[in-house]
């Protein structure tokens, strides 16, 4: 089964100079933990709302004057929407993600694929669970 059989693709994205509380309430409004972030129609970071609590709340930053920029994390994590959906496991196993993002072939944004994807969509129960504990996991 390919990626984007079960991906989300009608994704809402987010500006990194966007406060962090338009950010909170995107998510609320969208009931998303996670949003990717682009500037000038490219794909640049992706921000959660464990990286709003833990890396602004928790550090005493406003969230009407923090940006998203400022917390999300640059490094991401993709796969190609025709990707198989071990691939995409593997990856959520090795880097302990719960979301992926999913680029087309041109390298542009296509959709998002979650761990709760993977667990529902994913015809193996076994595998899933699998993934589940390994992203789980602690990192040592």
């Amino acid at each position: 089964m390919e990626i984007r059989e079960i991906m989300t693709r009608e994704v809402q994205v987010i500006d990194a100079d966007a406060n962090l509380r338009d950010a909170a309430q995107m998510m609320r409004d969208l009931d998303v933990g996670g949003l990717p972030v682009c500037e000038n129609d490219r794909l640049r970071g992706f921000v959660t709302d464990r990286d709003i609590v833990v890396r602004a709340i928790a550090e005493g930053k406003d969230p009407a004057a923090c940006t998203v920029g400022e917390v999300m994390t640059g490094k991401l994590i993709w796969c190609f929407e025709d990707a198989d959906v071990e691939e995409a496991g593997r990856l959520m196993e090795e880097n302990q993600v719960r979301r992926l993002v999913v680029l087309d072939r041109d390298k542009r944004l296509a959709g998002i694929v979650s761990l709760g994807d993977l667990a529902v969509e994913a015809e193996d129960e076994e595998f899933a669970g699998e993934v589940l504990e390994q992203v789980s996991e602690p990192l040592h």
